[in-house]
């Protein structure tokens, strides 16, 4: 069980350090550089030559990515081109609240989102199983632009029952951001719960229609037992995967609802160093986006083989 962890950690890391040569090599394309970009109409002269030997552009590329890719592996991810501060504390503060919006997302919609899979998997073209379904389509269906605007107009604009952006810093503790966050989390919870109800809809009705299950029927196994006991424990295991999927897209800052919602996490913080052409800060967020993707899926895959006996026993031989 090491050896297939170490592979899995190894292969992992290598697509990190794929990822951020990919990175680097498309911030280096980009026509200019990161000091022409911010500069914009000032690039020229003292200015611009000060920039550069801030950020050592002057040196060869090889030697600016090995310094910036072992700067990033300890925690250094470099200085911004807007005002020259440490990118690390610049993104630690965005990134907690990335943290925190996804933290309470997750433990709204995933609970939800398995228990109501369940259901409707258990009880397939009823009545519970049509109104859940066809709602989860239908949040699946919707722009999250578009549902956050809806939610802003019911419950602050019309009924006044929450605050419709968030106004509070990004360095304020926690427990500043309720209940501002509140609308953000039930956007969010919406989406990840339609997806993940689906997915787990499908398994259970799956599972619930193989051989096994037919055959613990026919021997008089009660319906509870087969389901607690035989069914639900492998109709879950597919939805790992999805699960860590939805974790990373949360973790990786959602964009369009940090945006609507004035929120101030890592997706927010990408757009305003796009438009701030702030280069350095948009490699390290991606950096950090593509990291994170890594280490959950990475985590998931290592779930699924712990929890599923058969994937195990075939890695295990090889």
């Amino acid at each position: 069980m090491l050896n297939l962890f170490l592979r899995r950690l190894m292969l992992g890391i290598v697509t990190v350090v794929i990822v951020s040569i990919i990175i680097f090599l498309g911030v280096e394309l980009l026509p200019g550089d990161a000091c022409t970009a911010f500069l914009a109409r000032e690039a020229q002269g003292k200015l611009l030559e000060n920039c550069r030997n801030d950020l050592g552009l002057g040196r060869p590329a090889y030697e600016r990515y090995l310094e910036w890719a072992v700067g990033a592996a300890q925690g250094d991810l470099g200085i911004s081109a807007n005002g020259q501060k440490s990118i690390a504390d610049l993104v630690g503060h965005r990134l907690g609240n990335s943290l925190l919006l996804a933290l309470c997302a997750m433990c709204a919609g995933i609970p939800l989102a398995i228990i109501l899979g369940v259901v409707t998997g258990l009880w397939r073209d009823r009545s519970v199983d049509l109104v859940f379904s066809t709602s989860a389509i239908f949040a699946m269906t919707i722009p999250e632009f578009v549902s956050a605007t809806v939610l802003i107009l019911l419950f602050s604009v019309w009924l006044e029952w929450l605050p419709g952006i968030v106004l509070t810093p990004a360095d304020s503790p926690a427990s500043d951001f309720f209940p501002e966050i509140l609308l953000p989390v039930i956007v969010l919870a919406m989406v990840m719960t339609a997806h993940i109800l689906r997915m787990v809809r499908s398994s259970v009705i799956q599972v619930m229609e193989s051989d096994y299950i037919q055959m613990a029927t026919l021997k008089g196994v009660p319906y509870w037992q087969t389901v607690f006991r035989h069914a639900l424990p492998n109709a879950l295991l597919p939805a790992i995967n999805v699960v860590a999927l939805t974790i990373a897209w949360l973790l990786g800052g959602v964009v369009v609802i940090e945006v609507v919602f004035n929120y101030p996490g890592l997706g927010r913080m990408m757009i305003d160093a796009i438009s701030d052409r702030d280069l350095p800060v948009v490699q390290a967020i991606a950096l950090i986006v593509a990291t994170v993707y890594v280490c959950v899926n990475l985590t998931a895959d290592l779930m699924t083989m712990i929890a599923n006996p058969r994937l195990r026993t075939h890695y295990l031989r090889k």
